[in-house]
């Protein structure tokens, strides 16, 4: 981490003193602390001000950019690197809003671990008595630290991660929001197990994803490079990672629920010291940085020494060379290299600054021309002059004490000079700033801070295939439909999804009507004129930014000369008149605008008849000698200047740089054209910047800065202009001068996008967007400037798509003519989403997350009073709606199209009338749909419109079919066909014949049905197969396999199901896939059970699951896949089964669904059980009762006990192991619970149980309590089945006469006539068991010849031919057992009947 060299370094005793001394410089940083806040708008609602690296969700964050002590200064100013000795100025890093944090903080906390580590080293080493540092953080601060304290500052010993943490909060109450919160864990969870899209969200966002952390709600996060920590930090300050996390947690559900979704905020917190660390380390292990001299430092690491000398806070470029404890330096004010000791460097934290500096290297050092600031605002206005001054030269201007001047543009604090007005003379010219007092100017308004108002709105335009009509377009097409000539089949939209009933406020969200205009303000508008209802984005932007710039003037035709070199001609004075007529007016025109920009327009617009450029320059040569002769001033110095732009074009800078000279040396009164002295002051800087022309460059540069930055709505003149602006920002950052960096970063951007360069423009526009609300007083609720649709545009172009649609939802419009409107915020954001989601924007997939934005679009389309637009947002709306489930959504939506369809046209009308009837019939309301359709055929009566008919006769039927008149309905589908035929649209008839088809199996004629569907699919096949045909044939196939299986085609309706499948795999439905698959899967479960070819398609279902992230059905597949593999039987087949258990295991778990988590446990073990990996299934089986008790869910645990139990008692193995799960768990809560139907049930297995086991004793026991049970319960059955068992048990203890009676008692239990052949074959099996019992163990063969004399009744009325003659063996073997009882009766005359009679209670 760290490079050789400097570990070396921190070992010398110089490196530990001078990095005691870097420790303490470090507190110069302890005032450079961020915190984001919230610019107040209507919506979304603005966010609470927190630290900056808290994060917002939906609306634009105010980077507040505070010193230590809540905003106050810091102590003891600097002394600028510009200003002379003893000039102060502030640190450039005071006002950076993605500053990371200062040393001290990470000596402090790397000075607490180190107190850490040596605690845990001497307990290890058991020196108890070691001595330990007191107070670490206090001993970092106040004393020089060793070298492993530093080590550990600089990255050595710090994990290289860092936690980013987020919370789920409520706007309106401040609090978390702990069902979302809940939710965006489940979905962490999900994401564990494939975390692709996390990965590829933080590499958008230059982050690298370690691992994430659900249930701490965290991610842990690395960086690699100094870029990587830059964009990051950048990205957090703009509050883009907190939108990113919301397009990443949440589902269409929140989306759907605008009210929601706007009292939502996502905040993010990082441990900014640790960030720092990792950004320190990388930026000391690259050896390659800016930094500054450190005062009080430098002076005594001079003495006696030979080296660089500097000044304080002066700028140094240091790189690491090797040494010990000095770096090469290289001072940025002389230019002078040399050894630099590394106790005298304090590097800028500020990682734009670092990048800028070292990207854009000038050939001399800083001018000293401009200074620092501290807190001065730019200003304008008028001003008071505080000394007499006398104008060296003839642009400045000569004024007395006391004297009013008035400021032409700003007057930014630290620069020389401003171009000002004297009110008493009315002169114009330079004036130097320090002899003037600006407390009587005024500041820039709240919310500006660094340009004018009318700077704002070219900045915020995008370029033209991104900008307001591109999307107002865009948006126009996904609301077309084709519905008015392809007719529609019954029930199917292929767009929409049902997959669960949306929540009770989607409903209500849906409905929301307080965005659209009543009834009473649409039907007004019928009255307004046809361009008040135009859309509000068609209004066409200025062609160019200058359009702003200048006031509007009539039109007029701009002079174009004829380039006529003709020898005798050139020697004629009259054929330059007209030219040097222009050209010398003393005033700025508008005509000159294309001899000043950027494009040489002035090639095409103003000159005219020459071949290439030599003409050109040959006919201004000579126009130039003629303004010489006849001393045109004007005329001769533009000329010089239109020759000087087309050296630098031809790349002959040394010659431009003689006509720019010439120029200026003529000029003696250029304040009339303050464009064109702006322009030659900027030209010939740049060129002697470029030509390494230090004096002179610095002699201009005062001037030449105030004519470039002070002048608003200047025009930029060339393309070098940028490297005079980059040199001043330069010179900005290396003074301090926060205003003057904001104004030059402003024009750079202004510039780079005027030029196209829309790659080195990022850094620019990002650094501008922090720093335009950085100089924003904190009270202020002012709209500042708002880079975000530049941005956005340029993410986009990146493709960013992430932060781009992080961007776009921040952006609120402003409302300044020019600027992007709601209808472009929702445009981008239905375009970029759809990238997000991989795939193009259609009709057919409406994202769920632009809801709010396509709502906020309509809202101001009804101020705006454009009822064009406002149909098409509705009608995507309602598409949208429809597409997500929301039928009640999208039938409003729907019907507000319809009425506002009727001021724009009968076609707009007549499709958005068939549009609703549609929503309705999806909707499941027959009524208004026909009511709808039969309006529609009244109006198409007498038109030849038979498209149109034929679609409305379709719907019609659809809904007669509906409504229950079937004959009706077939008869339009009919005439619906007939007109398909009259056109001979295909398509249409084969969906007229589908749904002839459809409506005779919903009425079981299933053989009628199959010839119209048979039909239909045929006509499918003769078409072009694309995905909207090919998916309509799949709901035929569907309904046609369907027709097959009632009429028992088993195998045709096979082929009919998968060859729907085949489909949509071929377009990638998942829906569709999704859909067929159940059926399949329901086919070869129940209609033609294939456990095989169940298991195939169940596989492919978990597969479909997973593509939809739907974590809870993959679960529940995964268990039924589980129970498929089990049925199988075989030992990879149950391997199968425990891999699908403990899958849909962690899924349950992570859903938090405890009652499945409980069940899939249970499985587990069970599965574990037929493995005979017996060491396992009671630890499965407890894991599954404790989710259930911990839950407090004591009836899943009774069953849970229970159904362990099962698995033994059912089992070959281990049966014992029943008694415990059963006696022991199941049965004490099943009398905690008072369920005594499970508690009898319990007692009855447990009997069961041990007459198995042999325990006879034990099943004598609970086999009486299950008989005790019975008897309370009350249920005859469960009685007689207890004491069944319970003679049973007497039996098997030898207690016969108990065995007797209780088998007397069931039988008592049962009606004394027979009700079915069932009794009647337990009547004969007891009965035949009596009589065995009472003839071999009791030794009473006349009771035992009546108890088979009985058996044989009960058997002739069963008609058991073979029962009855095993009985009559039976009787044979008795002796006159058929003659019946004479004499002395048998002994059961004495034997008690104590429960057969009733005169005991068990």
């Amino acid at each position: 981490m760290i490079s050789r060299s400097w570990k070396k370094f921190l070992s010398s005793c110089e490196g530990v003193a001078a990095l005691g001394t870097l420790a303490r410089l470090a507190n110069t940083y302890a005032a450079l602390r961020t915190r984001t806040g919230e610019r107040r708008v209507p919506a979304p609602a603005a966010f609470p001000r927190g630290t900056w690296l808290g994060e917002v969700g939906a609306s634009w964050p105010r980077v507040l950019l505070e010193e230590s002590g809540a905003g106050e200064q810091s102590e003891g100013p600097r002394a600028g690197a510009c200003g002379g000795a003893g000039e102060e100025c502030d640190s450039c890093c005071r006002r950076s809003p993605v500053l990371l944090p200062c040393w001290d903080r990470l000596q402090r906390t790397a000075a607490e671990r180190r107190g850490k580590w040596w605690r845990e080293k001497t307990m290890a080493s058991g020196k108890a008595g070691a001595l330990e540092p007191s107070n670490p953080a206090t001993e970092a601060a106040e004393s020089s630290p060793d070298p492993s304290s530093v080590l550990l500052a600089v990255g050595e010993g710090f994990p290289p991660e860092v936690s980013l943490f987020f919370s789920i909060e409520s706007r309106s109450s401040q609090c978390l929001n702990s069902q979302l919160q809940e939710a965006a864990r489940k979905k962490l969870w999900a994401l564990e197990s494939d975390d692709r899209d996390v990965c590829a969200l933080f590499k958008e966002l230059s982050a690298r994803l370690v691992c994430m952390q659900a249930q701490e709600d965290r991610f842990l996060l690395t960086f690699k490079t100094l870029e990587e920590v830059w964009k990051f930090s950048t990205y957090l300050t703009l509050g883009y990672v907190g939108s990113c996390l919301e397009q990443l947690l949440f589902d269409q559900e929140y989306w759907l629920n605008c009210a929601l979704m706007e009292d939502t905020e996502i905040r993010v917190t990082v441990d900014e010291d640790h960030l720092a660390t990792i950004y320190m380390g990388l930026l000391l292990q690259e050896g390659n940085f800016f930094s500054r001299a450190v005062p009080g430092v430098w002076q005594l690491e001079q003495e006696g020494e030979e080296g660089l000398q500097l000044c304080k806070n002066e700028l140094i470029h240091v790189k690491n060379v090797g040494e010990e404890s000095k770096w090469e330096g290289t001072s940025l004010l002389t230019g002078q290299r040399g050894l630099v000791p590394v106790t005298a460097l304090e590097p800028i934290p500020h990682p734009f600054y670092q990048w800028f500096l070292k990207n854009y290297a000038v050939s001399f050092g800083i001018s000293q021309e401009i200074g620092g600031t501290t807190s001065q605002p730019i200003v304008k206005g008028r001003c008071t002059a505080t000394e007499d001054h006398r104008g060296a030269a003839w642009d400045e201007l000569s004024f007395s004490k006391g004297d009013s001047i008035e400021v032409i543009g700003f007057l930014i604090p630290g620069l020389p000079w401003f171009v000002g007005k004297s009110l008493s003379s009315g002169t114009i010219g330079f004036v130097p700033t320090r002899y003037i007092n600006p407390e009587a100017c005024e500041p820039l308004e709240k919310g500006l801070a660094f340009l004018s108002e009318e700077e704002k709105s070219p900045l915020q335009r995008v370029p033209c295939n991104g900008g307001e009509q591109h999307f107002a377009t865009l948006l126009g097409d996904l609301a077309h439909t084709d519905i008015t000539s392809v007719y529609r089949l019954d029930g199917f939209e292929p767009t929409a999804m049902f997959p669960k009933v949306p929540s009770e406020a989607v409903l209500r969200g849906c409905k929301d009507t307080q965005l659209l205009q009543s009834w009473e303000e649409i039907n007004g508008l019928a009255t307004t004129s046809t361009s008040e209802l135009s859309s509000p984005g068609s209004e066409s932007a200025p062609a160019t930014l200058e359009d702003v710039l200048l006031e509007k003037l009539d039109d007029f035709d701009d002079p174009k000369f004829f380039i006529d070199l003709n020898a005798g001609h050139m020697e004629d004075a009259d054929v330059f008149n007209p030219i040097l007529t222009f050209l010398n007016q003393d005033s700025y025109v508008p005509s000159f605008q294309s001899l000043y920009d950027t494009s040489f327009s002035f090639l095409n617009s103003t000159f005219y008849g020459f071949s290439d450029e030599d003409e050109l320059v040959l006919y201004l040569e000579t126009s130039r000698n003629w303004a010489k002769r006849t001393h045109s001033v004007w005329a001769h110095v533009r000329l010089c200047f239109l020759l000087g732009k087309l050296c630098i074009r031809k790349v002959k800078f040394s010659q431009a740089r003689v006509y720019f000279e010439e120029a200026m040396s003529i000029l003696d009164r250029g304040f009339g054209d303050l464009p064109l002295l702006a322009a030659l002051h900027v030209n010939l800087a740049s060129i002697y910047l470029k030509q390494n022309m230090k004096h002179k460059f610095s002699s201009l540069l005062g001037k030449t800065v105030a004519l470039l930055v002070c002048l608003p709505g200047r025009s930029f003149s060339s393309e070098n202009e940028l490297e005079v602006m980059m040199y001043v920002l330069r010179e900005a950052i290396a003074v301090g001068n926060a205003p003057l960096e904001a104004r030059v970063c402003f024009l750079i951007v202004k510039l780079f996008l005027q030029l196209g360069k829309n790659d080195e423009v990022l850094p620019f526009t990002e650094h501008l967007q922090c720093l335009t609300t950085t100089l924003l007083s904190p009270d202020t609720s002012s709209v500042p400037l708002d880079a975000t649709p530049i941005l956005s545009y340029l993410y986009d172009k990146k493709y960013l798509p992430n932060i781009a649609l992080a961007s776009a939802r921040l952006f609120v419009p402003s409302g300044i003519k020019g600027a992007p409107t709601p209808i472009w915020r929702a445009g981008f954001i239905l375009q970029n989403t759809s990238k997000l989601l991989g795939s193009q924007l259609e009709r057919s997939s409406i994202p769920a997350l632009a809801c709010f934005y396509l709502k906020q679009a309509l809202h101001f389309s009804c101020e705006s009073r454009a009822v064009p637009m406002q149909r098409t947002l509705c009608a995507i709306l309602s598409r949208m709606y429809l597409q997500h489930g929301v039928l009640d959504g999208a039938v409003c939506y729907a019907a507000t199209a319809v009425t506002l369809s009727r001021l724009t046209g009968e076609e707009e009308a007549f499709e958005s009338s068939l549009s609703l009837g549609w929503m309705y019939l999806l909707n499941r309301q027959p009524g208004p749909a026909a009511d709808i359709m039969w309006q529609l055929l009244r109006s198409l009566h007498g038109t030849d419109s038979v498209t149109q008919g034929g679609a409305v006769h379709n719907l019609l039927a659809i809904a007669l079919k509906g409504e229950g008149q079937v004959q009706k309905a077939a008869e339009h589908y009919l005439r619906a066909l007939h007109k398909a035929k009259e056109t001979g649209n295909k398509r249409n008839q084969a969906i007229a014949l589908a749904n002839l088809g459809q409506l005779s199996l919903s009425h079981g004629a299933s053989q009628l049905s199959e010839l119209y569907l048979l039909q239909s699919a045929q006509l499918y096949a003769e078409l072009q197969g694309s995905e909207d045909l090919e998916m309509e044939l799949v709901r035929v196939l569907l309904w046609l396999a369907q027709a097959m299986v009632n009429r028992q085609r088993m195998e045709d309706g096979k082929l009919c199901y998968e060859l729907a499948l085949v489909f949509a795999l071929k377009w990638h439905n998942v829906r569709s896939q999704l859909h067929i698959t159940e059926s399949l899967c329901h086919f070869y479960s129940k209609v033609s059970p294939n456990l095989q070819a169940c298991i195939t398609y169940h596989e492919h279902w978990v597969s479909l699951a997973q593509q939809l992230q739907d974590r809870e059905m993959e679960g529940n597949v995964r268990q039924s896949l589980s129970q498929l593999y089990q049925a199988l039987g075989t030992s990879e087949a149950l391997r199968r089964s425990l891999d699908c258990t403990k899958q849909s295991l962690r899924i349950f778990i992570d859903l938090e669904e405890s009652v499945k988590a409980a069940e899939a446990w249970l499985q587990a073990g069970r599965l574990y059980y037929l493995m005979q990996e017996d060491e396992l299934v009671e630890m499965y089986f407890q894991a599954a009762i404790q989710t259930a008790l911990k839950s407090q869910n004591f009836s899943l645990a009774m069953d849970l006990y229970e159904k362990a139990g099962d698995t033994f008692f059912n089992g070959s193995r281990n049966r014992d192991r029943a008694v415990e799960f059963y006696r022991g768990g199941a049965v004490p809560l099943a009398r905690k619970l008072k369920a005594s139907k499970t508690e009898l049930r319990l007692f009855n297995k447990l009997a069961e149980l041990q007459i198995g086991l042999q325990g006879y004793e034990k099943a004598l026991e609970f086999a009486t309590l299950a008989a005790r049970l019975s008897i309370r319960v009350g249920d005859q059955l469960q009685e007689l089945v207890a004491f069944h068992r319970l003679a049973t048990v007497y039996y098997f203890l030898h207690m016969y006469e108990m065995a007797e009676d209780c088998y007397l008692k069931t039988l008592a239990l049962r009606p004394p006539l027979l009700q079915c052949s069932g009794e009647a074959l337990y009547y004969s099996k007891v009965y035949c068991h009596l009589g065995n019992l009472t003839l071999h163990k009791l030794k009473d063969e006349q009771d035992a010849a009546a108890y088979f004399l009985l058996a044989l009744a009960a058997a002739t009325e069963l008609g058991d031919q073979e029962l009855q003659g095993l009985i009559h063996a039976k009787l044979g073997d008795i002796p006159d057992a058929l003659r019946g009882p004479e004499g002395t009766p048998g002994c059961a005359t004495y034997r008690p009947r104590w429960l057969s009679e009733g005169g005991h209670v068990v």
